[in-house]
This record gives structure tokens, sequence and C-alpha cells, in this order.
């Protein structure tokens, strides 16, 4: 083998190692929607059965995680699990064509509080490039203890529920996470916000990028203008990533 191609044999080999890398983890914790335990507005039956995954507003419906991440062409389902007993009632392994990969779980609607001890436990060890939260503020419901932390590699962390910034962002930060997305109203929490707001945040935007790709978002989702609803979502642009 001449010198020219064990270089570069080598060349390929390092860009590789550089790739993997560069590659991140996202957790997802998603609390289906439920009209028996959560204190919400009553929706529709059919899609507010905390145990229905098939027809819950947050993951089985169109603009649930699921359907969303399933349909988008960025996104590849590698892996479906349903646990046979315990708050998850299904977990989902999805790759982004940039090597991403997104872990998904969804908890029974009557296990609010467990799934967001899980979600804050992800926080804290600092195991993932980002931990996001999606569903009804459990917080309005039930106070959580602050357990605070100091990781080594700090996650970014995406909340979104109704007012999420007046609940959770000091939480986040006493437990070593970073806030990068979070709302100031009441608001729906489709995941296509999440999946655009992702979109953003694999090529290093800052909270600002990943603001104005939520509000673009919701603003075609809910028929306003984009400036009506960038007021939905924290002006967080202070915060720098320092992935």
């Amino acid at each position: 083998m001449n010198c020219r191609l064990m270089l570069m044999l080598g060349c390929v080999w390092t860009m590789g190692c550089l790739v993997q890398a560069k590659d991140k983890t996202i957790r997802v914790f998603v609390a289906l929607c439920d009209n028996a335990t959560q204190g919400i507005i009553p929706v529709p039956p059919k899609i507010g059965n905390g145990d229905d995954l098939d027809n819950n507003l947050y993951w089985g419906c169109d603009e649930g995680l699921r359907s969303v991440f399933r349909k988008s062409s960025d996104w590849k389902r590698v892996k479906q699990q349903k646990p046979a007993s315990g708050p998850v009632l299904e977990r989902l392994e999805f790759t982004h064509t940039s090597g991403t990969l997104l872990v998904a779980e969804a908890y029974r609607g009557s296990q609010m509080k467990q799934c967001l001890l899980d979600c804050e436990t992800a926080i804290r060890t600092g195991e993932h490039d980002l931990v996001a939260f999606i569903g009804h503020n459990g917080l309005m419901d039930q106070r959580l203890e602050v357990v605070p932390a100091s990781p080594v590699r700090r996650s970014d962390v995406i909340v979104l529920c109704c007012k999420s910034a007046e609940y959770f962002q000091d939480r986040i930060k006493a437990q070593g996470g970073r806030p990068v997305l979070l709302t100031t109203q009441l608001m729906y929490p489709g995941s296509f916000l999440l999946r655009d707001a992702l979109a953003s945040w694999m090529k290093g935007g800052s909270p600002g990028s990943m603001r104005d790709a939520a509000a673009r978002a919701y603003a075609k989702n809910q028929g306003i203008s984009v400036k009506a609803a960038a007021g939905v979502f924290a002006d967080l642009e202070h915060e720098t990533p320092t992935r």
C-alpha cells in the first residue's frame, strides 16, 4: 500500500470520526392529553383519553409527535417499543438525515408527575444535547421540588406547554439546563413546533432563530400573523448556546 493511499484512507477514517462526534441526541417527554386527570379545558373525548396512543392530541393525531415525525422526510423511525407496563405507553426512536438521534416517550396522561420528574432527571444528568417536554403544564396543577444540579455537560431545553417560561425557566437553570425555547402564553403545543425548532437547532441556530422558526410554524397552524405568533414564545436570545 503506497503512502498516498494510506494518507487517503486515514483522512476518510478521520472524517468519519468527526461526523460521528457531531451526532447529537435528543430526548422528548410527551404527557398524553387527558381530560380525566389534567387541569385542562376539556377537549373532545376521542383526543383527550390519556391511555389512547393512536388518537391522542399530543401523540397519534395528525399534529401529535408520532404523526409529525413519521411524516417528515428528514426523520426516519428506526425503533418502536410498547412497554408491557409502567407509565410509558410507547417509545419511539427517529434518526435525522444529519445523524441526530431522537428518542420520544409517550406517558399516560395520568402519569404527568412521573413524566415531569423523568424529564427533569434527564436535564440534570446532561446526557443529552437537548431535552424537551410537550403537553399540559403539569406545574399548574402540582408543585414539585427543585433538585439543583451542575452537570458536566449542559442540555438545551425546550418546554412546549402553556406559560412554560413562568413555570419552568428558573427550574431548568437551577438543574443545570439551558432554556432555548419556552412559551409566555396559553398555547397549543403541536409537535410541528418541535420539528421546526429542531431544524434550526441542528444547524447551530440561536434561541432567537428557534423562536422565529416556531413562530412561523405557529402562525401557519393558527392562521395568525408571525408577529402575533412570536409573542407566544419567550425571548431567550440572551441565552448563548455553547455546544
